[in-house]
């Protein structure tokens, strides 16, 4: 018999609070956004989330500076580095077994609502892109979100990203092209946190 709804997000949160034990955690305010954010947003499917892969701040011990970007792909967490022993943590989709990356990169850029064209090997995988070889402006269809933060390795594109979705039902699952997935409210504010030149850490 399937349980109701009040019940299961019970039994979700009191699952929560045993995975997270004695860390201390509190939930992060959304944060403010402009008129396009909220026009563009609106057209966004809507999803119920799971409690874990909300925004939570958290106890962070690691030997990285603040302003650092830690991501564990096998747990779809992403940590924002910040002083004192915390972080901000978001949850992500990751890339999928046959397409995930992990290294070492720097924010080369960042873009609001950015464009996209896809990769040549990607249009090798699915040719149905095809039609958006000669790339995609940005908007709520835009397979990029409301932000992208761009990876670099050694001055390089490494063609991987941090980026929003169109797709929220994809946070938590591994699912992409290799590309770091968020909820467009969570890259907002990541956005609005990291600089240019921070390093990411993806494991």
């Amino acid at each position: 018999m399937t349980q109701p709804t009040h019940i299961r997000r019970t039994i979700v949160l009191a699952s929560m609070a045993v995975l997270l034990g004695a860390c201390s955690y509190r939930g992060v305010p959304d944060p403010s956004f402009s008129a396009r954010d909220a026009q563009y947003m609106a057209l966004v499917p809507k999803v119920d989330m799971d409690p874990q892969f909300e925004r939570y701040e958290v106890d962070y011990s690691t030997s990285e500076k603040p302003g650092t970007i830690v991501i564990y792909t096998q747990d779809r967490l992403l940590y924002f580095v910040l002083p004192g022993g915390k972080a901000i943590r978001y949850g992500v989709g990751v890339g999928d077994e046959a397409f995930g990356w992990t290294g070492t990169a720097d924010v080369a850029r960042v873009a609001e609502w950015p464009s996209w064209t896809p990769p040549a090997e990607m249009l090798v995988r699915w040719p149905h892109l095809r039609n958006r070889a000669g790339g995609m402006a940005g908007g709520p269809l835009n397979p990029l979100g409301a932000r992208a933060i761009y990876l670099y390795q050694n001055g390089r594109d490494t063609l991987y990203r941090i980026h929003g979705t169109n797709e929220p039902e994809s946070i938590g699952r591994a699912s992409s092209s290799g590309c770091i997935r968020m909820r467009n409210m969570d890259v907002i504010d990541l956005y609005r946190r990291v600089k240019v030149g921070a390093k990411v850490i993806v494991k």
